[in-house]
């Protein structure tokens, strides 16, 4: 026994074993624990120990075997930590480039639904993209703790949920099966939580805090890519139109492209919008001429039966069955304006006689 401290080189070789440690997937404690246990069992059979004179001599043993033991245990943990910390980094640069590829449609769409399966996705099913935009002066990263809220609340609620959460461009951006409501519902809340109301006394445009886009439901790899850009067209529209409400839907918002853009996106609107009026008794022809009659009554109940020679019962009627089958009311100022003009684009394609 020498009572020297350990060399350089024996201390790099515990750092390198700490980190081997890790890649072996051996935790920092069971490593710890099997070195300390290997030094109680070599203690007894030290030089030091055996040939000790007095408790002097057994004191000053054992302060150097305990220094020697700090130094190596501190090695290894450090070779172990370093270890992680470059698996974390290796995982975070596979993370990013996933999510790139999957949003931005880089990839083979069989590669990226293999990979996907590592994430907790399963592409073959629909899915919804929300995109969430922080407030004024804030950036959403790896680093803020909306992500580590957002991650622990859902997997507190939910254990092994599907959703994907990830940073992208300073927002952040969920990508959660279209059957899993109360996880998206959760991702709102939070999203959306730490959102500041408008300044007292002020109304109408868009709020200070933050604002949350959600995509319609879209299939595969390359739904992932069509809803994502839903998302931002959404967030995009909201801004550039002063929207009120920081929750923005895609499927609320197809009027806006249409009247900004082509006949596309029109043909989208009214086949979206209006499609599910096919299946009404009689025809989507009634519903279509109830609509345009109540906007063109000013959304008067009573001047709107007048002109269809409907009682104010029966209209009454239609109007839910409208709002039954799109989704659309036409009592709310936002969707009714989205069946309105859906229903414009229908007279302009001759819709449904067209096809």
């Amino acid at each position: 026994m020498t009572g020297r401290a350990l060399t350089r080189a024996e201390r790099e070789s515990r750092r390198a074993l700490g980190e081997q440690a890790a890649d072996a997937g051996i935790g920092l404690r069971e490593l710890t624990a099997g070195h300390l246990s290997a030094a109680r069992r070599a203690w007894l059979h030290l030089p030091g120990v055996a040939g000790a004179r007095d408790a002097a001599d057994l004191r000053r043993t054992g302060a150097a075997v305990l220094a020697a033991l700090e130094a190596g245990v501190a090695a290894l943990a450090e070779g172990h930590t370093r270890a992680q910390r470059h698996a974390v980094r290796r995982a975070e640069a596979a993370r990013r480039a996933f999510v790139d590829d999957l949003l931005y449609g880089r990839s083979d769409p069989g590669r990226i639904a293999e990979q996907a399966e590592g994430f907790g996705l399963r592409l073959a099913e629909r899915h919804v993209v929300v995109v969430a935009a922080p407030p004024p002066g804030e950036t959403y990263d790896e680093a803020h703790p909306l992500l580590r809220r957002v991650e622990r609340e859902l997997t507190g609620r939910f254990g092994d949920h599907d959703a994907l959460i990830a940073p992208k461009d300073g927002r952040l951006v969920c990508v959660v099966p279209a059957g899993q409501a109360p996880v998206l519902e959760v991702f709102l809340k939070l999203a959306t939580a730490d959102a500041g109301p408008a300044a007292a006394g002020e109304r109408g445009g868009p709020p200070r805090g933050g604002r949350v886009a959600v995509s319609r439901a879209h299939s595969g790899a390359p739904g992932v890519v069509r809803s994502y850009e839903e998302a931002l067209s959404a967030l995009d529209l909201g801004d550039r139109l002063a929207l009120d409400g920081r929750v923005l839907r895609a499927a609320d918002l197809l009027v806006f492209p249409v009247l900004m853009r082509d006949r596309a996106a029109m043909t989208d609107l009214v086949h979206s919008v209006l499609g599910p009026l096919e299946h009404a008794r009689g025809g989507p022809g009634p519903l279509l001429e109830t609509i345009s009659a109540y906007a063109a009554s000013g959304h008067v109940n009573a001047e709107a039966a007048r002109r269809l020679d409907l009682s104010v019962r029966a209209l009454a009627y239609r109007l839910e069955r409208i709002a039954d089958l799109t989704g659309f009311d036409p009592v709310d100022p936002l969707q009714r304006y989205t069946l309105e003009t859906a229903a414009l684009g229908a007279r302009l394609l001759d819709w449904p006689g067209s096809g």
